[in-house]
């Protein structure tokens, strides 16, 4: 889901963010008169406030920086990532060339001003930029792609990774949808750890009190990675069996939905109380498997299972992983794959465990490893396609509603 914008009727709030006291006194004295605007000043350097910036409600945001530092250039980019679509963000910077203008194309930079910055220019830019074409709209949803495994070490988290990466560049350079990845394996996740990260979730923080988790906690407890994915990842836990209030875990679920267009999650092989919802709410359900007879079985089982418990729920597929094809050989055909699952049956990722191990070591998307690999072609072919398909989506609730509806059956 995507949060509403804010109908015209409403001021449009600036928020400007510099160091510089003329830049200051120019934005005071360009907004202060209106009443349509709500100007608000944050005085500091991006790398120090941009982390706790408050985005709530903003039409536009003004960020003037040193382009030349390169501290500042990275606040700029987590910034970007955290905010996704949405409020707009004006670059104001002493001095502009072309690799500035790729740098600023690629982190989706809605304008930029060169100092000295007349206020007629300032006043357009951000008037153009704050136009939504959407606005006044009804809240969208996020579109969900859940990853289960039929049997354990069946490569759910490289699969859910390398789908939350092809979500996340499939608007191109200029449009990448705000995209997140959440591991739902609190006890034995691997997804920071795949993408070299610090895993920030603290659940047991929030559960004595869950009205408290909002936007401003959600941001405390996300992670970025370079590429611009948010992950939302709990520190490994091995030896402990974390169980958690599913209203907790529905409640945070829910608020990434709503604040994210694309949402991936990774889920353990252990069934929850709060597994109904998350399944419910997913529009496409992936079950992940290998090429064996036992996983083949065991992911029969879990479709039956899984269309026995949510009914009218998504219908899962059975994604077979690290396939290879021998001629002349006694193993599992990809017929053989398609007879035993059915209808079931999505595709096979092919088997290439040297790419795969080197792109776990460096925390890099495969693509990085080898541009082009059949892994990656596949996966996309799967996600991609399926997204652009003309028949109409399985449409995801909120999770919140959703796991009221799996408590009453």
């Amino acid at each position: 889901m995507r949060i509403g914008r804010t109908a015209d009727t409403n001021p449009t709030r600036v928020v400007v963010l510099t160091t510089d006291a003329a830049f200051e006194q120019s934005a005071r004295t360009t907004f202060g008169t209106s009443s349509q605007i709500d100007l608000h000043v944050i005085s500091g350097r991006l790398t120090d406030v941009g982390e706790t910036l408050d985005a709530t409600g903003a039409s536009v945001i003004v960020v003037d920086l040193d382009a030349g530092r390169a501290d500042e250039m990275a606040a700029l980019a987590k910034l970007m990532a955290r905010l996704g679509a949405w409020p707009p963000v004006v670059a104001v910077t002493q001095k502009f060339d072309a690799e500035l203008a790729r740098i600023f194309m690629q982190m989706r930079i809605a304008d930029f001003l060169v100092k000295p910055v007349a206020a007629v220019d300032l006043v357009r830019a951000c008037a153009r930029v704050a136009k939504s074409p959407t606005a006044g709209a009804e809240p969208t949803e996020a579109k969900i792609y859940t990853f289960l495994p039929s049997v354990g070490g069946a490569g759910v988290t490289t699969l859910a990774v390398q789908t939350a990466m092809i979500l996340l560049n499939s608007g191109g350079p200029r449009a990448r949808p705000s995209t997140c990845l959440v591991d739902l394996d609190f006890q034995h996740g691997a997804v920071a750890d795949y993408l070299d990260l610090e895993p920030r979730l603290n659940l047991a923080e929030i559960e004595p009190r869950p009205d408290r988790l909002d936007r401003q906690l959600l941001e405390v407890m996300l992670s970025y990675h370079a590429s611009g994915l948010a992950v939302v990842a709990a520190p490994n836990r091995p030896a402990e069996m974390r169980s958690f209030d599913p209203d907790v875990v529905t409640r945070l679920l829910d608020l990434v939905s709503t604040h994210f267009e694309y949402v991936v999650f990774d889920m353990p092989r252990t069934w929850f109380s709060w597994t109904d919802s998350v399944l419910l709410g997913s529009n496409k359900l992936f079950i992940v498997a290998e090429t064996t007879v036992p996983a083949l079985r065991h992911a029969k089982q879990l479709v039956a299972a899984i269309k026995e418990r949510l009914g009218d729920g998504p219908h899962p597929q059975v994604v077979v992983n690290r396939f290879t094809q021998r001629m002349f050989s006694s193993s599992l055909r990809r017929n053989d794959l398609a007879q035993a699952l059915g209808s079931s049956f999505a595709c096979c990722i092919p088997n290439d465990y040297a790419i795969v191990r080197e792109a776990i070591d460096r925390g890099v998307p495969l693509d990085e490893v080898k541009p082009g690999n059949k892994i990656t072609a596949q996966i996309k072919k799967l996600v991609l396609d399926q997204a652009a398909s003309k028949a109409p989506a399985q449409k995801s609730a909120p999770l919140m509603q959703k796991f009221k509806l799996s408590v009453a059956k």
